[in-house]
Formats: structure tokens, sequence, C-alpha cells
């Protein structure tokens, strides 16, 4: 059996067999790990999957210097309460445009189009992938830069950049039907 070292330096050096060991004995605890807390398969499998592929994608900068083990978990835990975070946000948004909605004085039919345009957009956000619907909620919600996006997530400008561009499309594309 290898130690954490081994199989960092195997990983860091391109050695996709040992990668796909390190995934098939850790996928599905680490799922379970983050279903525990998000209480939503979907999600956990999702992160765990991301957490995965930025692991392959950014190997050759690979510096874990605790357990192997201990830095999956710790970045499922980062991930899973990062994912809370995000969500947290969308509620409040939602909230606030319900309440600012009950608090507007505008006529009936402004407010049916209003409450159809909020459902409208929900539905988009919901209807995008992950990445791409955080990505748009942290720029059209937080208020966050594209280089502030990109370095929390720890993804290039160019990738936020796409992921706000397929967003916006998919926008145009369903506001103007």
């Amino acid at each position: 059996m290898l130690k954490d070292g081994d199989i960092i330096k195997r990983i860091r050096n391109g050695d996709i067999k040992e990668f796909e060991t390190l995934f098939r004995s850790s996928y599905n605890p680490l799922v379970n790990y983050a279903n525990m807390i998000l209480r939503d398969n979907d999600s956990a499998e999702e992160i765990v999957q991301d957490l995965f592929y930025v692991l392959w994608r950014d190997r050759k900068k690979l510096n874990i210097n605790s357990s192997l083990n201990g830095y999956l978990y710790r970045s499922v835990y980062n991930r899973c309460m990062h994912h809370v975070e995000h969500q947290k946000v969308v509620q409040r948004h939602q909230d606030e445009t319900r309440r600012q909605l009950r608090e507007s004085t505008d006529g009936t039919e402004e407010k049916i189009y209003y409450n159809e345009l909020n459902d409208k957009i929900s539905k988009i956000i919901d209807s995008l992938p992950e990445r791409c619907a955080k990505i748009f909620c942290m720029s059209r919600f937080e208020g966050m830069k594209y280089s502030e996006i990109a370095s929390e997530l720890s993804i290039s400008v160019k990738t936020v950049e796409a992921n706000m561009g397929k967003a916006l499309k998919e926008f145009r594309k369903e506001l103007s039907a």
C-alpha cells in the first residue's frame, strides 16, 4: 500500500490509474459525508465530482502536506459550506424580491408581471449548470467582479466570462420567448 506522499506524487505526475484508484476508494464516502452536511444527494455528488475534477486539473500544482484523506474531507467540507452560503444568498434574494413585491404600491397587473418575471428568472437560474448559476448569482446578486469570482472559485477569469456568457445567452433566449 502506497503512502499518501507517493500517491500525491504519482497523481501530480499524471498517473491516471492512481487517480482513478483514489477516486473509486474515496468517492462514495465523500458523497455520504457531503450529503450528511447538505441533505441533498445531487449537490453532494456534484461537489465531490467537482473536487476530483479540480484535483486532476490542477494536479501539477498539488501540494498536500497533511494526510490525503484529511485533505479530501476538509475540501468537501469547505465546498459544502460555500454551497450553503450560496443557497442563503439565493434565498435572501428571493425573500427580498418577495418583500419588495408585497410593499409595492403598484397596480395588480404590474405585481403579476413582476411575480411572473421573478419566477421565470428563478427557473432559468435553476436550469443552469450549478457552477454557471453560482457564477451568475455571484456576479449579479452579490456584485462580485469576474476576477473576485475567479479567485474565490479557483478558476480562470476566462472560465467566469464563458459561464456568464452562457447564463446571459440562456436569459436572452428564455426571456425573449
